[in-house]
């Protein structure tokens, strides 16, 4: 479960993905990104940024919902990243 932005430990973590993110330098450090032998998949749709930052694509056409590799795809992110919506253990 998400947490509400008041709860999130840190103002560089992200409360929610979406089908299009920037991750500043400083939020790619505290979630961990990129990290090259577990991102390939979001490295393929991404770009840094000239500050150092990411914008992050989860998929290539704009998420769906009902699509069901669209929600796999939202879901293996969460896993990847369990700081992103205050769900990591402090």
């Amino acid at each position: 479960m998400l947490k509400l932005a008041e709860h999130i430990r840190s103002p560089e973590i992200p409360h929610r993905l979406g089908w299009l993110n920037y991750w500043s330098a400083a939020t790619a450090r505290a979630i961990g990104f990129p990290d090259p032998a577990r991102d390939a998949e979001l490295l393929s749709r991404s770009r840094r940024t000239a500050t150092g930052g990411w914008v992050v694509n989860l998929t290539d056409a704009p998420l769906d919902l009902d699509n069901p590799a669209h929600l796999d795809v939202l879901k293996r992110a969460y896993e990847r990243f369990p700081e992103i919506g205050g769900r990591a253990a402090p």
